[in-house]
């Protein structure tokens, strides 16, 4: 894992000077090794960290003349054979790394078949001298990030957005329509950002630029399911869990691929513990596993699970317990994201990824269970708005006024969601799944905004409207591929663990996986309150029963008790203060309300005020 970065040169401009500064900027993502290729039109550089072929894969790394070179951040996990067919056809590759493929990839075509032949996790810059073309590229789910901005001849990219602003040609300005979109999902939606003219590109897409043409982006992957594989449907669900294990078997061996010690973070739930229990049956060593806890937080402490599951594969277990100043992470967090980010499971995975680092640079984690088998409780809830909206309205009303009198506790713990689905269901898909994913309600939303825009709303909706021919499961599973893991969850993973220099690898996004995961029939992974159905059965044998009977409980911290405990004052003095920066894009007395209502225990606003705090610390940052 790494930071990449680079510019097309043009007059004016001291490219040893700027190439320096992006250098520094992202330093933290390759403590091992810096370098530079310069061609006579552009310049791109890298920040390693060492993790195949220490030695010899250090940047640049350039094809056989040295007319080409390359850069990459991220893992092809499918180098190795690319290596041999290459040297089949004639190349000289000089290293074991799996970087070289890239450039050697990119003389025998274009950009959209280069990015094709890629299996992994990646974000790369290819110049070739004699074509005079820049070529960048991402990988399909948007796991490693490449952010650019472009004017005529000038292209400035970075794995973060800081490598960008590090050219002088580049603008800082906010681009004001990046507010609202954040306020609904606390991010701003691919390909857009807090900053005018700097834009990331999108998974599965290539950008290329020649000295004649503009840039121009290109997708070279449809994620839409293929019509036809040809394979015959599994017959059972045994027999899908079967075929699911054997993928997930390889998904891992994939990733265990390093000349460095590897771990994995454990969370307790289902899809951490499958990757360690899968681990544990291939490696001739003790699993190194990572938890973290918190003091005096309960029902955000899953130390019991995961210590259940290392015991259970004599794993090499750490774990950390931690009392977070989360005012100071704030201030990190929105240094390294670049962007204010709303997701406060950043806190914990941080941290989380911190420790481990102490102890290996390289750790396996189960994101993508739940984007891939249907593991949000969401997706369940989305199966049953038809259901509820045929009930008669006059006692759905009934119901949800008597749901707004329940405390919390009600109804076994789930007084809360069964309110928030009651209210959402009202709207309808998709609007009831945009309530259930946002972190500030609409009705907070709009007395926030000076001025209602809604334009990321209007485009979630049209990306919804473009499955409108597929089974209502598969239709919120793409939506939430398409813009909640990209955006959310990948870019979290990644900002967190590359703060510390920590690649972090994801074995359930494996692209064989994923394919095989979109073709299977929605009733094998939701049926009723069962979630994951398949990937439980695949792994059943596995884990303890009672952790695949567990309810899914989300990486989270208690904002709501913090809010009302040792953060107040630190809300008060920056969302409430007459110089809050907040308060000259949106509107104080909604603000003042939001605040008002979680402090007197009247409503719970946790994950708005997190929100509008960490917007706060980046206005603050840049002096907007």
């Amino acid at each position: 894992m790494c930071g990449i970065s680079g510019f097309t040169t043009v007059a004016g401009v001291d490219s040893e000077r700027v190439i320096a500064a992006q250098l520094r900027s992202l330093a933290h993502r390759g403590p091992d090794a810096e370098g530079a290729y310069r061609g006579a039109g552009a310049v791109i550089a890298q920040n390693r960290l060492a993790v195949i072929d220490l030695d010899g894969g250090n940047p640049p790394i350039t094809n056989e003349d040295g007319t080409a070179g390359v850069v990459c951040n991220g893992e092809i996990y499918n180098f190795r054979a690319l290596q041999a067919e290459l040297t089949e056809r004639g190349h000289r590759l000089r290293t074991r790394c799996d970087t070289e493929v890239i450039v050697h990839l990119a003389e025998e075509g274009d950009a959209v078949q280069l990015a094709r032949r890629l299996d992994g996790m990646f974000a790369f810059a290819v110049w070739d001298e004699r074509a005079r073309r820049l070529v960048l590229g991402c990988d399909r789910l948007g796991k490693k990030p490449l952010y650019y901005y472009s004017d005529g001849p000038l292209i400035v990219f970075g794995s973060e957005i800081k490598a960008v602003l590090a050219h002088p040609r580049v603008p800082r300005r906010l681009d004001e329509r990046a507010i609202p979109a954040y306020l609904a999902f606390g991010y701003v939606p691919t390909p857009e950002t807090f900053y005018e003219g700097i834009r990331r590109l999108p998974p599965g897409c290539v950008l290329t630029i020649t000295n004649s043409e503009p840039a121009r982006v290109q997708r070279y992957w449809d994620p839409a399911p293929a019509k036809d594989s040809g394979a015959a449907p599994p017959r059972s669900l045994g027999e899908a869990a079967a075929a699911v294990r054997e993928l997930l078997s390889a998904a891992v061996a994939r990733r265990l691929v390093a000349d460095v010690p590897i771990g994995a973070l454990l969370s307790g739930g289902v899809d951490s513990s499958a990757v360690v229990g899968v681990m544990a049956s291939l490696l001739d060593r003790p699993v190194e596993t990572f938890t973290i806890g918190f003091e005096d937080s309960a029902g955000f402490d899953e130390r019991p699970y995961a210590r259940a599951v290392a015991e259970r594969f004599k794993t090499n277990h750490h774990e950390f317990v931690v009392a977070p100043d989360a005012a100071g992470l704030l201030e990190r967090l929105v240094w390294h994201h670049d962007q204010p980010f709303g997701d406060s499971s950043a806190i914990p995975t941080f941290l989380l990824c911190e420790l481990a680092r102490a102890h290996v640079p390289v750790a396996l984690g189960g994101d993508g269970g739940d984007e891939l088998f249907g593991g949000y409780e969401r997706f369940a809830a989305g199966l049953a708005v038809g259901p509820y909206l045929r009930i008669p309205r006059p006692l759905r009303r009934s119901a949800l006024t008597a749901l707004r009198t329940l405390p919390p506790s009600a109804l076994g713990g789930r007084g809360r969601s069964a309110l928030r689905f009651a209210a959402g269901a009202e709207r309808g898909l998709p609007d009831a799944y945009l309530a259930w994913v946002s972190l500030i309600s609409a009705e907070n939303r709009r007395a926030l905004l000076p001025r209602w825009d809604d334009w990321a709303g209007d485009a979630y909706r049209q990306a919804w409207s473009s499955t409108a021919q597929r089974p209502l499961l598969e239709r919120m599973l793409a939506l939430n591929r398409d813009t909640y893991l990209p955006d959310d969850l990948l870019v979290k993973a990644d900002r967190t663990s590359m703060a510390h220099a920590l690649e972090l690898r994801s074995p359930l996004l494996d692209l064989d996986l994923l394919r095989y995961a979109e073709s299977l029939p929605p009733k094998f992974k939701i049926r009723g309150p069962v979630l994951k159905r398949v990937l439980k059965a695949a792994v059943a044998d596995l884990l303890p029963p009672e952790l695949l009977r567990r309810r899914k409980h989300g990486f989270g911290v208690p904002l709501d008790r913090w809010f009302r405990g040792e953060l107040r004052g630190y809300l008060r003095g920056r969302l409430l203060a007459p110089g809050a920066r907040v308060r000259q894009h949106l509107v104080p007395a909604a603000i003042e309300r939001i605040a008002s209502e979680h402090d007197s225990g009247a409503r719970n606003h946790g994950h708005a005020l997190w929100t509008l705090l960490t917007l706060e610390a980046f206005l603050r940052r840049e002096g907007w």
